[in-house]
């Protein structure tokens, strides 16, 4: 038991506290929940745009509030991000972080078979158009320079579900 503004208050099973804490909009991400195949293809910094570049991607839920989603290409260890949704502003939010030190912040648009990333900092734009599929995930990644004027492709990202 504990006392919260001078009433006392009984606390509820572990189990209540979950279908709690999650938000409906946070319960829309639990088809992505699972380990995915990645393929990245058309990247221009590689030599060229035919090579493909394979890697891995989960996405787990974190106390049932947050999705931590994990995702490496090559032999590059993963990077880590944190989705979380605000129900009072009804929108997604995505932390980033990586091996190289970079921590980024993007908007997320998810539903309707869409999955939307966008980040508009100084340094540059970035966003990720996908379409989802069952059972896959196609999308691209993108970048500007001139705070959103004009896009180039940085790659493309294709996510295939493992089974089980």
């Amino acid at each position: 038991m504990a006392t919260i503004g001078g009433r006392t208050h009984q606390p509820q099973s572990t189990h209540h506290l979950e279908e709690f804490m999650r938000s409906p909009g946070l319960d829309r991400l639990g088809e992505l929940i699972g380990v995915w195949d990645l393929t990245m293809t058309n990247a221009h910094f590689l030599d060229s745009l035919e090579e493909r570049v394979s890697g891995r991607a989960s996405f787990e839920w974190l106390d049932d509030v947050l999705v931590v989603f994990r995702w490496g290409l090559g032999p590059t260890p993963p990077a880590v991000c944190v989705i979380g949704y605000s129900t009072p502003g009804e929108r997604y939010q995505m932390l980033y972080h990586d091996d190289r030190g970079v921590a980024r912040v993007f908007a997320m648009e998810f539903g309707d078979g869409h999955w939307g990333l966008l980040r508009e900092d100084s340094d540059f734009h970035q966003r990720f158009e996908a379409r989802l599929q069952p059972g896959r995930i196609i999308g691209a990644w993108e970048a500007s320079e001139d705070e959103g004027k004009t896009w180039r492709k940085d790659f493309d990202l294709i996510f295939d579900r493992v089974p089980g």
